[in-house]
């Protein structure tokens, strides 16, 4: 009777140990993954992706106030013209700038980016440029 209790248990504990095992890479190779895409890429694109690119002016309105803070940012390297429009509300990191490099959280919704509250992450670029010899 004790040897089909522990066997018992053994196969109960393989089982949970299988499913535990398939989920996670389920989860590390489809889930949990948000799309990072430039300004130039978002149009037509539905759900939360991550927002990169850089500030470009004018910066009005605060993290706090009701219109929240409104800015562009547009490609890396690329033109102003194709600069999308975003409203953040949340804190605003001390670096944050125009010429800034950014990443934001939201949706993109009528031509306009509705970023998550408190996801504004700044770069300082030539933290990662290499040192001229």
């Amino acid at each position: 009777m004790a040897r089909n209790t522990r066997s018992a248990r053994l196969v109960l504990a393989l089982s949970v140990a299988g499913v535990l095992a398939v989920f996670l890479v389920y989860v590390s190779i489809a889930g949990g993954r948000t799309p990072q895409l430039r300004p130039s890429q978002l149009a037509g694109h539905r759900g939360n992706v991550s927002l990169v690119g850089k500030v470009v002016g004018p910066v009005r309105g605060s993290g706090y106030s009701h219109g929240g803070l409104r800015f562009a940012v547009s490609d890396i390297g690329g033109a102003a013209s194709t600069a999308v429009p975003v409203v953040y509300h949340g804190s605003v990191p001390d670096l944050f700038k125009v010429g800034r490099h950014v990443v934001v959280d939201g949706r993109y919704r009528s031509g306009v980016f509705v970023a998550k509250h408190d996801s504004l992450v700044t770069k300082c670029p030539s933290k990662y440029t290499p040192k001229k010899s």
